[in-house]
């Protein structure tokens, strides 16, 4: 059964706090609601009547779905002129109803893109379950659902409720909008009113050169990482845990030493931290408290032979932030060397495929129960019996269910589309088309464009590591919210200079890249930086921000000096800055250097300042004030990055709704724990040139996200991934699947196991000892590489036991 979270209207414990103050801003005195400047509706209060027969006031229309028994009545009870509207549901399945403003040119109101705009109205309530619910028409594709922007409070008595739109997107002429009703109860509204935001953003100033205000600008920190790190997570406090564990280098492994470090970005120092087992290539996910939970790791190295692959640990540890130190768990069911790691709705974390102990591919589902703080036995545990692979991307929908996006590191991917939505509840696997080249998206990234509440996901690049093609362009774009989930074509990715091991050059036709990192930014756009034309060689220096408004990349941004392929990692500091960290080529070496990256809204002026936040403990559903220097044009939360090998499934950006008071702003947060699960978040407000300011640290939670919910009325929603496909058949129960050893694409016939000679080389070497042995002469391989056993590369034509 699906998960359903009920909206409601929080204890406010932010606004109790100001008291008096508050109630002053909410339940300003009336004002006579009149069609025309500045209230942009027409017929606001119900005043006039519809056309002969007509059951509905002027440019007002009944309006809602799903299975519910309502009615709709003009009422006398007004609070201002004669007549009120009043919508009662008194049996509900799901679904909402609301009056509407119609949607035609006469009645719903023409704006322009760009800007927002104040929408308010009066009202009595006796359910927590209404919102405001707003619908823009597209100049192309018409009439669409557009979001749901507050939750009003219970009120018996009229109270005044005022929410800001988010700047309207491009290509929109009109909205519509209304208060929705969606549990039983009776809702009575009178008196709405739009009205156009009347500051004109001030013009950016440039406080950089030219080329730092367009294209940002890269520095490499004196301090570099002591650790060879994998992971890298941000912690509640701003710092950053980097994990090594052996740091795939086997001599650190069989001595024992396992290492992370934290970094500290106040001095710029890095600490390092005692490490228990080998967390090289394990999962990690921010719990709701803010400790970090690492699941797996490396058992063992592949054999010299390469007879035997890599082996998960069934390990499992957390993190502590304020003690800097790992405490055990208990154990998984089984090992999971490349899992992934999401956090639920209500702060259980669910965990899918990777290799088991002996190398094969896990097939179990596992389950860590955020209440008991342990992992579930498998038998309390849903099972489908399926292999998602290794690092599956498994994306939180706002339903509860979660979407495998296609990304994945290593081979090729799951039978079927390459992309599929997976219900927990109902134990059910229904593949969504349109993913292209499903079989390269290895070290692909995916990515939940903001805001959250918009529900579309980004898939850029990838390749095969198996047959090693030049990696691609491809980004597809897919919008869960609608009836039939599917993957869209979406711009080609922005091409940079690549290095194949003779030095930079362009590149040329569908030449794009794998290992890529995609980074959410506070201004709402996505970083892309980073990433290889080859499994674990040739970096290619190019960086682009998405935009998720227009669907267009910005390419030519500045990029990273450093190499960023295999095992690097960049992510968003409190700051608003980026850093990266890693590559790891197949050589065997690692960049110990660390970037950081200052976009250029940080070279357009000075920052707004979040002066004040009554409360940084928030609960879904609430309102909270926080206080600004100067206007701001939006507000968010960031969940912190916990990212390898190009994912960060939990990585997201909860857009909240604002009701501006001058440099008091009331912010309305998601009562939907799917849509931003418990835990930390940075909170960053951001004036109207996407300048942001220093992230306030907040932590999200509350009984709606612990309590269990089927039985409560759901998240507001209109047409949701409701008319998939059939379900695939669920595989029967199995112990594991055969991965083949060579599943790393490296060649284990060569060198130490840490050197990884790729089984396939591009397809440009020629099948040749001599062009074979120049190619990884150029990419700096280690000379002499001994040959363990069989020659199946023919690098040793003289038989001496040595490559090359």
């Amino acid at each position: 059964m699906r998960l359903t979270i009920r909206r409601r209207s929080g204890r406010r414990a932010a606004l109790l706090a100001v008291g008096a103050m508050t109630a002053g801003l909410l339940l300003t005195a009336p004002q006579q609601a009149t069609a025309g400047p500045p209230n942009l509706l027409s017929n606001p209060g119900f005043e006039t009547a519809g056309p002969a027969g007509a059951d509905m006031p002027s440019c007002w229309s009944k309006s809602g779905w799903g299975d519910n028994d309502f009615t709709f009545a003009t009422v006398a009870q007004a609070h201002t002129g004669t007549k009120a509207m009043k919508v009662s549901l008194t049996r509900r399945v799901d679904g909402d109803r609301k009056a509407l403003v119609t949607e035609n040119s006469t009645c719903a109101p023409t704006v322009t893109p760009g800007r927002q705009y104040d929408l308010s109205a009066w009202y009595k309530s006796d359910t927590p379950d209404v919102s405001v619910t707003v619908f823009r028409r597209d100049t192309t594709a018409g009439w669409q659902y557009w979001t749901d922007l507050q939750n009003p409070p219970v009120s018996a008595a009229w109270a005044r409720t005022e929410v800001r739109t988010p700047a309207v997107p491009p290509n929109t002429d009109k909205i519509a909008w209304g208060l929705s009703v969606y549990g039983v109860g009776t809702l009575t509204t009178d008196d709405y009113a739009l009205e156009e935001v009347g500051a004109v953003p001030p013009q950016p100033v440039c406080s950089g050169t030219a080329e730092e205000c367009a294209k940002g600008k890269w520095e490499v920190i004196p301090a570099k990482n002591p650790v060879r790190s994998m992971h890298a997570v941000v912690l509640k406090n701003g710092k950053v845990l980097l994990i090594a564990g052996s740091g795939n280098d086997i001599a650190q492994f069989n001595a024992g030493t396992f290492t992370s470090a934290v970094y500290n970005p106040a001095n710029g120092s890095f600490k390092t931290i005692p490490t228990p087992v080998d967390m090289f290539c394990a999962g990690h996910v921010q719990l709701s408290d803010g400790r970090v939970l690492v699941m797996s790791g490396n058992k063992g190295y592949p054999s010299a032979d390469g007879k035997i692959g890599y082996r998960g640990l069934k390990d499992s540890y957390v993190f502590d932030p304020a003690t800097e130190a790992y405490t055990k768990t208990n154990d998984m069911n089984g090992g999971h060397w490349y899992p992934s790691a999401t956090v639920l709705g209500n702060g259980d974390v669910i965990s899918f495929g990777g290799l088991k102990e002996d190398s094969t591919g896990n097939v179990t589902a596992e389950k860590f129960s955020a209440a008991q703080n342990k992992w579930l036995p498998m038998n309390e545990v849903n099972q489908t019996w399926s292999y998602w692979g290794l690092y599956p991307s498994m994306i939180l929908m706002q339903d509860g269910r979660l979407f495998y996006s296609g990304s994945h590191t290593f081979g090729n991917g799951t039978q079927g589309t390459g992309a599929s939505i997976y219900d927990y509840g109902a134990n059910t696997v229904t593949d969504v088309p349109g993913l292209r080249n499903k079989d390269q998206r290895d070290e692909s990234a995916s990515v939940l464009l903001p805001p959250a509440q918009d529900q579309r996901v980004l898939t850029i690049g990838g390749g095969n590591n198996e047959t090693n093609p030049a990696a691609n362009r491809i980004t597809d774009v897919i919008d869960l919210k609608k009836p039939s989930p599917g993957y869209t074509a979406g711009p080609d990715l922005p091409q940079g200079l690549v290095d194949t091991g003779t030095g930079k050059r362009p590149q040329t036709g569908a030449e794009g890249k794998m290992y890529v990192s995609a980074v959410l930014l506070p201004d709402g756009k996505v970083l892309e930086t980073g990433g290889g034309l080859h499994d674990r060689a040739d970096p290619v220096f190019e960086a682009s921000f998405f935009d998720p408004t227009t669907n267009t990349y910005q390419p030519g941004l500045a990029t990273d000096p450093i190499p960023r392929t295999y095992h690097s990692a960049s992510f968003l500091m409190p700051d608003g800055r980026v850093m990266s960290v890693g590559d790891n080529p197949g050589n065997g070496t690692y960049n110990h250097n660390v970037s950081i990256y200052t976009p250029p809204y940080l070279f357009k002026g000075a920052r707004p300042q979040i002066t004040s936040v009554i409360d940084t403990q928030w609960v879904y559903g609430d309102t909270q004030r926080i206080t600004v220097n100067r206007p701001v044009a939006k507000a968010e939360l960031i969940r912190p990055a916990a990212v390898t090998h190009s994912s960060d499934p939990n990585q997201r950006f909860v857009d909240l709704p604002m009701t501006v008071n001058g440099n008091n702003i009331d912010l309305n947060v998601t009562s939907n724990p799917n849509l931003a699960p418990p835990g930390w978040y940075m909170l960053f407000a951001v004036d109207a040139n996407g300048v942001p300011s220093l992230a306030t640290w907040v932590h999200l939670g509350g009984p709606s996200a612990l309590a269990v919910a089927q039985e409560q009325p759901s998240a507001h929603e209109h047409s949701f991934a409701d008319k998939l496909g059939p379900a695939k058949q669920n595989p029967a129960k199995r112990d594991s699947v055969p991965v083949a050893p060579g599943v790393a694409g490296c060649d284990r016939h060569y060198g130490t196991v840490n050197v990884c000679v790729p089984t396939r080389f591009p397809a440009e070497v020629k099948e040749t000892a001599g062009a074979r042995c120049d190619w990884l002469a150029s990419h700096q391989y280690p000379k002499r590489l001994k040959v363990n056993g069989s020659d199946p590369l023919r690098l040793d034509p003289d038989g001496d036991g040595y490559a090359c």
